[in-house]
């Protein structure tokens, strides 16, 4: 489909994180001029600027979710996409470990659903077998999963922008979205604030905002509030580790209510970090308190008994779009279309946390393809 007379784009997407940025790609592909609002001054300058970097094999997400099925989807389009672009990345693998008699059952647990998740090379480890492949972890037995990696997320988005602007799309930043106003034979009406206040006509809207999808979505008139669903502020935190990385591959815990909880990663660079823990926040405040470090020792010794007093330094925070509060059951991603909100021509993106990063291909996939024309 192309552009018609009647409107300026035929798809405007709000937010040009890696989410953002993977629909307008995937709206491109299907041959529609897209343009991708960005309130920042550069892409990817939200969640996609301060997560971890992991490709995400898909083991944890329950049965059905969104999450198991675009986790999984998205990591197998991730790779592929990250070679043909020259993006560097490093299928490492990762080690799920049990350190205690209590963890041996939740690893277990985490296996069998990863196998119902379709998850690839799945192989459960002796104490002797994670010892052979990661000298220094200390382990009772864990999960190996050969597909999980890391690779260069801003390098990614650069590249999926190129991907739109090659095929007659436009990436524009800053444009913060004002609001949208559907038009009576269809389409809407799309204001942009900032320094060059603009209006466009679009014949559809994506709202991928992220930490903003929730005020975007408010901004556009006639969206019902009831389907706006509450905002929590899932803030983690990471420390660097001063010296030489403990392990090559990626090493985690069994996971924490609402979160994966604090794990080992290396980045692209070869420096470790350790993180993220989960504070709920009432606002967008990205400190790393040092004393938090405390609470990372006990954590992170369980798994590398190694690790030196005063080795952790505070590195940076990140801020989840959680749909749930503290105590509460972590929800599936939200990609509600006119079923949801009755609105046709829109799809509205919330609570895309984590494994929306690895999900990022196979998110914009659906959305495409729930846009698609009749």
């Amino acid at each position: 489909m192309t552009s018609s007379p009647e409107f300026d784009f035929d798809a405007a997407v709000v937010g040009a994180g890696a989410v953002g940025l993977a629909c307008g790609y995937h709206l491109a592909l299907a041959g529609k001029q897209v343009v991708v609002l960005e309130r920042e001054r550069l892409i990817g300058q939200g969640i996609s600027s301060r997560n971890s970097e992991v490709i995400h094999g898909g083991l944890y997400y329950s049965t059905g979710s969104l999450k198991a099925e675009l986790c999984v989807r998205g990591r197998r389009l991730l790779y592929p996409f990250l070679e043909a672009h020259g993006v560097a990345f490093d299928k490492c693998g990762k080690i799920v470990v049990a350190t205690s008699e209590a963890e041996v059952a939740r690893v277990e647990a985490v296996a069998r659903q990863a196998e119902i998740n379709g998850v690839e090379g799945l192989r459960l480890l002796s104490a002797e077998g994670v010892h052979a492949l990661e000298p220094q972890a200390h382990a009772l037995m864990g999960l190996l999963s050969p597909e999980t990696g890391i690779f260069d997320t801003h390098g990614y988005m650069l590249a999926l922008e190129g991907e739109i602007e090659a095929r007659g799309g436009a990436v524009v930043a800053p444009a913060p979205f004002e609001g949208a106003e559907p038009l009576p034979t269809g389409g809407f009406k799309v204001r942009t604030g900032g320094e060059e206040p603009a209006e466009l006509t679009v014949r559809q809207l994506v709202n991928a905002a992220g930490l903003g999808a929730q005020e975007a979505a408010g901004r556009i008139q006639g969206y019902p509030t009831s389907e706006i669903p509450k905002l929590h502020y899932g803030k983690g935190v990471y420390f660097a580790l001063k010296g030489k990385a403990p392990f090559h591959r990626l090493v985690y815990p069994p996971p924490i209510t609402g979160a994966l909880g604090v794990h080992y990663k290396r980045d692209m660079g070869g420096r470790a970090h350790f993180g993220p823990d989960l504070e709920f926040v009432d606002s967008l405040n990205y400190d790393v308190d040092p004393s938090r470090a405390n609470g990372f020792y006990d954590y992170v010794r369980r798994f590398w008994p190694a690790l030196p007093d005063g080795a952790l330094v505070p590195d940076y925070a990140g801020i989840r779009p959680k749909l749930h509060g503290p105590g509460e059951p972590q929800p599936d991603f939200r990609i509600d279309g006119a079923e949801r909100h009755g609105l046709g021509g829109l799809v509205s993106l919330f609570g895309i946390e984590s494994p929306g990063l690895t999900s990022s291909l196979a998110i914009g996939e659906k959305v495409a393809a729930l846009l698609a024309e009749p």
